[in-house]
């Protein structure tokens, strides 16, 4: 076995490998298959996603001629006060309170904070049941916002903000089906050919 892996392939073995599309085909189908099945089997946390659009309004407070350095400074100043607010307690214990979830559980991956910066942001829960994220990421998203309205300490007051979605959140598996059967096609593929090396090899030796 040791032999085996440290050996460089020869020449026959890579044109028996190009040649085998048969091989190919069949390990793709089976780990296909399998990635299926063990999605099916062991599925991913369901995902929601609450989007809020942010404007700092940049433009207002630093005029044209300044340079772009200075606007990427400020926007991203800006944007870590926001972030700091989104994660902070008067944010989240309404959150904790309204879907029972403790506030460990919520920084401790429940909970995300996507594309923080001059546009949307995406909060985003995920939770086995689908209506437990739905109702996460509405509650923060909601909570966030509020926060905002409510003249925060720290927040510049050119900041403007404004819910993109109103009414149920739509919900969906955190990982699509195509990542398990991709990951799946190569696995079998890499793995029959591994396969056919070795079953070659151990015959002629």
């Amino acid at each position: 076995m040791k032999h085996f892996f440290l050996r460089s392939p020869s020449n026959e073995d890579i044109i028996r490998l190009l040649t085998a599309w048969r091989i190919w085909l069949a390990g793709a189908l089976i780990g296909g298959l399998v990635g299926l099945l063990f999605y099916i089997i062991l599925p991913p946390d369901y995902r929601a996603q609450a989007t809020i659009l942010v404007d700092f309004n940049v433009e207002d407070v630093i005029p044209q001629e300044e340079t772009d350095r200075n606007r990427f400074y400020y926007l991203q100043q800006e944007s870590d006060k926001l972030v700091e607010i989104a994660w902070s307690d008067a944010v989240l214990l309404p959150v904790s309170s309204q879907t029972g979830v403790s506030l460990e559980e919520l920084r401790g991956g429940t909970l995300r904070l996507s594309q923080p910066g001059d546009g949307g942001w995406n909060f985003l829960a995920d939770s086995r049941d689908p209506q437990v994220a739905s109702a996460l990421a509405s509650a923060w998203a909601g909570s966030f916002y509020q926060a905002l309205q409510s003249g925060q300490v720290g927040v510049a007051p050119t900041t403007e903000s404004a819910l993109s979605v109103s009414g149920e959140i739509p919900v969906e598996r955190s990982i699509p089906t195509g990542v398990y059967i991709f990951c799946g096609t190569l696995f079998g593929v890499a793995g029959l050919a591994l396969a056919i090396l070795f079953v070659d090899r151990n015959e002629k030796a």
